[in-house]
């Protein structure tokens, strides 16, 4: 996955907007899950795209297979901020 915001399908624009409200977890791992609002997300190699892409990270370390909540990245909050207004 490119990171460019016209690249983004519309279930990861909703998955970082997600991310940057507070509302997701990632499970730490070399294919990190994302879970929003304590449910796992149905689309879980779009969110392995967005940690790999470097949008998306855990806010601290966490022993493997263990939960900690997601925060974007730099490169995650240029990614929402370059959306379209309809999009945002």
């Amino acid at each position: 996955m490119s990171t460019p915001s016209n690249a983004l399908s519309r279930r990861a624009i909703a998955m970082l907007k997600a991310v940057a409200e507070g509302r997701a977890e990632l499970r730490c791992s070399c294919e990190p899950d994302l879970r929003v609002d304590g449910l796992s997300c149905c689309d879980q190699t779009t969110a392995h795209d967005l940690a790999h892409a470097g949008l998306v990270r855990a806010t601290r370390l966490v022993a493997p297979g263990q939960w900690a909540p997601a925060e974007l990245t730099d490169a995650g909050h240029r990614a929402l901020g370059a959306l379209p207004a309809a999009a945002a």
